[in-house]
């Protein structure tokens, strides 16, 4: 994705995500905005883009963090929202282990009091090592956190796993953390 569309792409995550009222618009129950309507709000914004590339960057975006409707009219974020919606996933059994990543200041809080969603929906979690260390990263020196999804799991939390494959759930408490020592 060349440096344009990532700065267009973050500012959709920004109005898609946090601050719809940034360009004037609203998102519905479930996060979605009209397409139409989202381009013409933009344009009076000073951000006009045309619809193929907003669907470049739907298609292109490595997180997978938009989605268009099935009759292609609306778009949304896919997670990781501070505003009050309603995406409708369905719960789903984990994988036995999930991770999450992490900067290592963190880590006394976390151990005592768990992973929070903090100001979003959910805590995100991977399958994927390399996946958690990219967003520990951004925190800081990077440490990998184990879960006990199973376990978790079995103990009555519920599980969602949204369409760019994060796994969410409203907080992992911290019994079932540990550090991950495996890589």
């Amino acid at each position: 994705m060349n440096k344009q569309l990532i700065k267009t792409s973050k500012f959709l995550s920004l109005v898609l995500r946090h601050k719809p009222e940034a360009i004037g618009i609203t998102l519905d129950r479930q996060g979605w905005v009209r397409i139409d309507v989202l381009l013409k709000a933009m344009q009076e914004n000073g951000r006009a883009i045309k619809r193929s590339t907003l669907e470049e960057i739907v298609e292109t975006n490595d997180k997978k963090r938009f989605a268009i409707s099935t009759d292609g009219l609306s778009i949304r974020a896919n997670q990781g929202h501070s505003l009050d919606v309603e995406l409708d996933y369905a719960p789903k059994k984990p994988p036995a282990h999930l991770y999450h990543g992490t900067a290592t200041r963190f880590l006394g809080s976390i151990f005592k009091e768990g992973l929070t969603k903090q100001n979003r929906h959910h805590v995100h979690m991977t399958e994927n090592r390399e996946t958690a260390k990219q967003v520990g990263s951004r925190y800081g020196k990077v440490v990998l956190l184990l879960i006990d999804a199973q376990r978790m799991f079995d103990d009555g939390h519920i599980f969602y796993l949204a369409e760019n494959n994060v796994w969410l759930c409203d907080a992992v408490p911290n019994q079932y953390l540990s550090e991950d020592k495996g890589g």
